[in-house]
């Protein structure tokens, strides 16, 4: 089953805050170095129209139904550049809320930024509310409970494949990027399956990987997974995230070094849990900025 962190819990009340400090520079690179957008187009930390609407002239919006299985049929949401001959492509992994607007509009920025780009929806044939703009957890708590880690990877893996079977793939790279509790599903295929993805980019996942809670120091043993990762990772935490803590990120850190794995990580300061997600008040743009910015460097480092 799938790690569970509440995304609405997970930052400590006392030291949240919605700064929008820097906010102009900030949404002027939100969808890639061709966005023009004004910063006072969107009231962001709240749900707001799309960054990158759906129409875009630019893009091709497609809902591919993908087979995971045999017997499962899933749905899924795609978007590419126009023209993608040659695009290398990325997987997004869905966070706790599914496949919701934010999750969709962060697809199409990817494919704003020349990528191929698909999420897989983990919760096809669990008739899962719509994510758009929810506000309670409860709803998808269950849900999360009925995700096994073998169905979610070969969900993945059906959409890795769909983007190697798109016309003018060739043999063009995958990367795979996930939020929240979904970064430590990101996290597990760096572990499980170097063969699908040639570069990882982890948004606050949690790091005891398959531990349910963050109690006492982390032990060598509890990151003895970290010696099994075979892929390029690049992580981006909140200092102020309850749920992941940044000593456990740091001990990660040096054992990744140690062990000479390509590896970039990042804890910001003055970001908590959800520090991404710009429909929510947990979003943070200093540092959402700032982590977009790495990761589509890293991708173009690892995935070109």
């Amino acid at each position: 089953m799938a790690d569970l962190t509440d995304p609405t819990r997970a930052t400590n009340p006392a030291l949240k805050r919605r700064s929008f400090v820097g906010l102009s520079a900030g949404v002027a690179t939100l969808a890639g170095p061709a966005s023009a957008l004004a910063a006072d187009a969107f009231d962001l930390g709240k749900p707001h129209p799309a960054i990158v609407p759906e129409d875009d002239p630019a893009l091709v919006v497609a809902k591919p139904a993908l087979q995971s299985s045999p017997g499962r049929t899933i749905e899924s949401y795609y978007a590419a550049p126009k023209d993608a001959s040659g695009a290398p492509g990325v997987v997004v992994v869905m966070a706790a809320w599914g496949v919701d607007a934010q999750l969709r509009d962060t697809v199409r920025r990817l494919a704003k930024a020349g990528y191929r780009t698909i999420a897989p929806n983990l919760y096809s044939g669990l008739g899962a509310p719509s994510g758009d703009n929810a506000e309670s957890f409860e709803p998808f708590r269950p849900l999360l409970g009925k995700l096994a880690d073998d169905t979610i990877d070969a969900d993945l893996a059906a959409g890795a494949a769909y983007l190697r079977s798109t016309p003018g793939a060739g043999d063009r790279k995958v990367g795979v990027t996930g939020f929240c509790m979904d970064g430590s599903i990101t996290l597990r295929q760096a572990i499980d399956h170097p063969e699908l993805y040639a570069a990882v980019a982890v948004f606050y996942g949690k790091v005891r990987y398959g531990t349910t809670d963050n109690n006492g120091t982390i032990t060598p043993i509890a990151l003895a997974y970290a010696d099994e990762i075979k892929t390029p990772l690049l992580g981006s935490w909140g200092a102020r995230d309850t749920s992941i803590l940044g000593d456990d990120v740091r001990a990660l850190d040096r054992r990744l070094a140690e062990s000479k794995k390509p590896h970039d990580f990042k804890i910001y300061e003055s970001a908590g849990h959800g520090f991404f997600d710009d429909t929510r008040n947990s979003y943070d743009p200093i540092a959402a900025d700032d982590a977009w910015k790495r990761t589509l460097a890293w991708f173009r480092r690892y995935l070109h």
